[in-house]
């Protein structure tokens, strides 16, 4: 599997940022795919971006 440019803190982060606008304008800020950023909100939609 190809190693990911964004490290799982940072997705979270990415993730808490699309629930405060869109995952769509939030994937393109970031320059991640949309499918991309739906994957990441089933993987990681019940994390903390503060968490250790």
């Amino acid at each position: 599997m190809k190693k990911s440019r964004f490290c799982e803190e940072q997705m979270v982060a990415i993730l808490r940022e699309a629930e405060r606008t869109s995952v769509p304008e939030t994937a393109t800020k970031h320059g991640v795919s949309e499918s991309t950023g739906c994957a990441w909100r089933k993987r990681f939609g019940g994390m903390d971006a503060t968490a250790p």
